[in-house]
């Protein structure tokens, strides 16, 4: 029981960090499935997805109620999240556990640095008008669907920081169309690493009970906050994955 409740716990903090931020809970729950529960990286990876899937349809619903998505957006990252994902997947099951987890903590250094020149680099004022379409979000969501299908996240993390840069979009826009993207891609990649057993139910499902009852209360709070604050305590999130993670290789 003690252990249930443990999980449940863990899991409703993470929701409401995906709730703010638009990813699910998954990037931060992989270190520290990986840290804390000493599991392999991938079997880290699918396991967190079992709480990632049902939080990303949650918060996904949630950002459509406060800001509504446009499907002309939202769908070419989608189907392209979603094909890629599938391929990024079947990669990420045939490659050693230590090597997968030194290419993860390489991918969250890569993404914190861009974020962060990102953060401090001049850009155009952001509004709700996006600067390109297709083909370009179909190429964005090829690129997220295979760092998400490679590493269990998603793609919702390289979507986020590429649409409020080189789209132009607000960052509350980007995290309502990220999780559009990472919702299909989330599921093919949970039905690979299961396929493949490289999931740990007993855990994942008090994870995504835990997360369903506090990804909404997260969405609130990420509609509240100034635009500049959430943007630096997405890139701070990164960095600190990354330095949980690297205690681990």
């Amino acid at each position: 029981m003690m252990e249930l409740l443990l999980y449940l716990l863990f899991g409703a903090a993470l929701g409401t960090l995906g709730g703010i931020f638009g990813i699910g809970g998954g990037l931060i729950a992989i270190p520290l499935l990986g840290v804390w529960f000493g599991l392999d990286q991938q079997i880290a990876q699918g396991t967190a997805l079992v709480m990632v899937v049902p939080n990303v349809m949650l918060a996904l619903w949630r950002y459509h109620q406060r800001n509504r998505i446009e499907l002309r957006h939202a769908l070419p990252l989608a189907a392209m999240g979603f094909c890629f994902a599938w391929l990024g997947s079947i990669w990420a099951v045939g490659i050693d556990a230590q090597t997968m987890r030194i290419g993860f903590v390489a991918f969250l250094v890569a993404l914190s640095a861009y974020n962060l020149l990102k953060m401090f680099g001049r850009r155009p004022a952001p509004s709700a008008e996006m600067r390109y379409s297709w083909p370009w979000l179909g190429v964005l969501g090829a690129a997220s669907g295979t760092m998400g299908g490679l590493f269990g996240v998603g793609g919702a993390v390289v979507a986020t920081p590429v649409l409020t840069s080189l789209f132009g979009t607000t960052q509350v826009v980007a995290q309502g169309l990220s999780l559009a993207l990472a919702l299909p891609s989330t599921g093919v990649t949970l039905v690979t690493y299961a396929v493949h057993h490289e999931v740990n139910w007993m855990i994942g499902l008090p994870l995504a009970i835990g997360g369903l009852a506090s990804i909404s209360w997260g969405v609130k709070v990420a509609h509240a906050l100034p635009e500049k604050l959430l943007r630096g305590l997405f890139c701070g999130f990164l960095v600190l994955c990354a330095v949980m993670l690297a205690f681990k290789v």
